[in-house]
């Protein structure tokens, strides 16, 4: 490799894109391709720095394995950024494996920490965990370590284990000083401003009180039987009785839980469950079958017991009930939670993000547009959603996750 290469590969390390243009703007072999695609992905335009890393790997013959297979790694890296959620994960996989076999282990390993990114973003915690763990944090560059622990930060965040997101972060701030990339140290500075956000809403018979995310995590551990309307289970002594699937069953907890000490009237709890302005015996009969349905459920961990006007929820003696709400209740918050990352996404990557249909999502975006709390750009598959300004509301308790008994 000559000296422009090299001089334009330390540039790019160090983040300065501009400068390694000044170096092979002009030239069109393959390394230089491969150089001035990630140059331009760092300033920005996504569309180029793909068109270039592409032509990048056709120009490298078929025998250099490894500079092929490090563009397969910097294009993956493009379509996390571009929230492109549906870029094949296998080519990255086959990149790793050819890159481990020639020996190159530090963008090996970067291939590696890609993969927790992306299994991060699309909530599978535990495979995303798993890549974390095999992987040498030694190996990889400062800007890279800080984007490990934020991966870290970004799992404990999402399982609400706010002292080990805040020890991740606090080292990835230390790694982003020390690689001294402006735009990096910003970054970890507003995962920790996410981090010190309201996460959700404390709502008790008696009052209300936003809750930071430790303050969420001290709840789950106390004793008390907590119905989260951010996941939709609920909560009691480290146990989770998933009601995602089973609205009825989740709006009659919610409004039996809220009530708390107290009962709730039947035309109260119809008109919650079922929406029905007026509690006829059809409606009476649904709701005596809902809450035996219910009561299954809950088995020992609560009660549900009739009275003259309607149900009550019952503990046994030294526990309390509690809901957990979002800061903001709005219908599509967890599409706004996924957008406030301030980075544009496709429909496609929201719907396979949260795991629901296109079609949702897109119902979801043009409601959200006609609130002018989204915008849109491009067209067709370059379609791109984003938040005018970040909203305050959207909580890492929206983010996708998949929920496991603790």
């Amino acid at each position: 490799m000559d000296a422009l290469i090299t001089a334009a590969g330390r540039a790019l390390a160090a983040g300065d894109p501009l400068g390694a243009l000044n170096r092979i703007a002009l030239r069109s072999d393959a390394p230089a391709l491969a150089l001035r695609g990630i140059a331009m992905a760092q300033l920005g335009d996504l569309d180029l720095a793909k068109a270039l890393l592409r032509r990048a790997a056709r120009a490298f013959s078929p025998r250099e394995h490894r500079a092929r297979a490090r563009c397969i790694v910097a294009e993956a890296e493009i379509a996390l950024v571009s929230r492109d959620l549906g870029w094949p994960e296998e080519a990255l996989q086959r990149a790793r494996k050819t890159l481990e076999r020639v020996g190159d282990t530090v963008n090996a390993a970067y291939a590696r920490y890609l993969s927790a990114r992306h299994l991060l973003l699309i909530g599978r915690l535990d495979e995303a965990e798993h890549a974390l763990d095999a992987l040498d944090l030694r190996l990889l560059p400062l800007q890279a370590q800080a984007g490990c622990e934020m991966v870290v930060a970004g799992i404990a965040m999402r399982r609400v284990e706010a002292r080990k997101a805040r020890a991740a972060l606090d080292r990835a701030a230390a790694a982003a000083r020390q690689a001294g990339i402006p735009a990096l140290v910003s970054e970890v500075e507003t995962a920790e401003r996410a981090l010190e956000a309201p996460a959700a809403r404390l709502v008790t018979s008696k009052r209300e009180t936003l809750l930071q995310l430790d303050q969420v995590e001290t709840l789950f551990a106390a004793n008390t039987l907590v119905v989260d309307a951010c996941r939709h289970v609920i909560r009691s002594e480290g146990k989770l009785i998933g009601l995602e699937s089973r609205p009825v069953l989740f709006a009659l907890a919610r409004a039996l839980a809220e009530a708390w000490p107290s009962d709730v009237s039947r035309e109260v709890l119809v008109a919650k469950a079922f929406r029905g302005r007026v509690a006829d015996e059809s409606h009476r009969a649904r709701l005596r079958v809902e809450i035996g349905r219910l009561r299954a459920l809950l088995g020992h961990h609560a009660r549900l017991r009739a009275t003259d006007a309607g149900f009550v929820l019952t503990v046994p003696e030294g526990r309390d009930v509690a809901v957990l709400a979002q800061p903001v209740e709005d219908s599509h918050a967890d599409v706004l939670a996924l957008l406030a990352d301030g980075e544009a996404w496709s429909s496609a990557a929201l719907a396979l993000a949260l795991g629901v249909s296109s079609r949702t999502v897109q119902r979801a975006l043009e409601r959200l547009r006609e609130e002018e709390k989204v915008r849109s750009f491009g067209r067709g598959r370059a379609c791109r959603w984003v938040v005018p300004t970040l909203p305050g509301f959207p909580t890492n308790l929206l983010l996708p996750a998949k929920i496991t008994d603790g």
